[in-house]
């Protein structure tokens, strides 16, 4: 097992040209799954790369267990790295796809054996063992990728966007062999690199979100490390809250109006808000926004919350739920709202809206996020 440490970790590609990465400075606890998630260009698959070795480091340390692995050459690293394509031999069968590694290194025929036919039971792939890979679906050579990477027993997996070239129900279907992999050999690290929000919530026990562009000159690059949850509930920042959450999160402009030890009330178009944040460093009549995610809204008339009046110009029906989109007048973004399924409203309809304190986010002109005072999920 084996920690993995970034103490400022950089990286450009040459002197004067913009940072990919800016000091990523983060800890990877042993047997913990690690998800590097963020927007196109990010660094992500760089910042994973530099993990294996397949990048250099401009500046900053590494570590993997107690050695700083900088200068190390990635087969004495301990990693094994399953990449966005399959890279199969097509002449190989499976068996010996997940053997070739092994035999390049020279390991014991019944060593090679035990380990493949062990790799191949935890991914439910005895039975295609003798089959070319041309007789597999996209997803089985996924997983002969994977037992690829399991039968050298390293002490951290690196996943680059593994799923990307999988069609949508199979996708699910390997995100859970891969949560099931974890589970079944916790003892590895695994750092898991993609930029569907859905796989970093469903899979991480951490999230890793990495800003790209600008922010990443001023801010750096990593925007939150933490729990999915924390992520999700306890947003540091303007960009985290918005990325985090299908659909994204509502954000309305408006000014603070006062601010108290537990609460804070923001005018906003149409009415008066009050979110349950703790917004004392900011002066009265200050600019701030107002986030609430589309399954916190509330509408009708009866109920708690501050009510804001809207109206109704596009309606999604996904089944088991329906997104409404909302106008709330002008100089205000769009807002969208989450209802069950069977939704009676129509295009044009006026709602009235309820946003109770609790489910309130507060962010500053800056984009950074004013603490929230109420008991929130783990």
């Amino acid at each position: 097992m084996s920690r993995i440490e970034f103490k400022n970790v950089c990286k450009r590609y040459a002197p004067g040209l913009p940072w990919t990465v800016k000091d990523a400075d983060l800890t990877i606890q042993r047997g913990e799954f690690c998800v590097f998630v963020g927007p196109s260009g990010c660094g992500k698959s760089t910042l994973l790369r530099m993990v294996a070795g397949l990048e250099s480091i401009t500046a900053g340390d590494l570590s993997i267990g107690e050695r700083r692995v900088n200068d190390l050459p990635p087969a004495k690293r301990g990693v094994a790295m399953v990449f966005q394509s399959y890279a199969l031999y097509p002449h190989m069968t499976v068996a010996e796809n997940m053997a070739f590694g092994l035999r390049v290194l020279g390991s014991d025929k019944g060593e090679i054996d035990r380990k493949v036919r062990k790799a191949a039971d935890i991914l439910q792939l005895g039975a295609l063992l003798d089959r070319l890979p041309k007789a597999l679906s996209g997803g089985q050579r996924q997983r002969v990728a994977i037992g690829r990477a399991i039968v050298k027993e390293p002490d951290v997996f690196l996943f680059d966007e593994p799923l990307s070239n999988l069609d949508a129900a199979l996708r699910v279907q390997t995100r859970l062999e891969i949560a099931k992999l974890h589970h079944d050999i916790g003892r590895a690290s695994m750092i898991y690199v993609t930029h569907d929000q859905v796989e970093a919530m469903t899979l991480a026990d951490k999230i890793v979100l990495l800003r790209a562009g600008q922010g990443v000159q001023e801010h750096g690059s990593v925007a939150q490390f933490g729990t999915p949850m924390d992520l999700y509930h306890r947003p540091r920042n303007l960009f985290v809250a918005e990325f985090i959450g299908s659909p994204k999160m509502n954000v309305l402009p408006g000014r603070l109006v006062r601010a108290e030890a537990d609460h804070a009330v923001v005018a906003v178009h149409g009415g008066e808000v009050v979110a349950a944040v703790d917004a004392r460093g900011a002066a009265p009549g200050a600019a701030v926004s107002l986030g609430i995610r589309p399954e916190h809204l509330q509408w009708g008339d009866t109920g708690e919350g501050a009510r804001l009046q809207a109206t109704l110009r596009q309606i999604e029906r996904l089944g088991d739920a329906s997104l409404l989109y909302l106008d709330l007048g002008p100089g205000v973004p769009m807002a969208t709202l989450r209802i069950d399924g069977h939704a009676p409203q129509s295009h044009g309809d006026t709602l009235t809206l309820r946003v109770a304190p609790q489910q309130c986010h507060l962010f500053d002109a800056g984009g950074q996020a004013y603490p929230r005072t109420v008991s929130l999920p783990a």
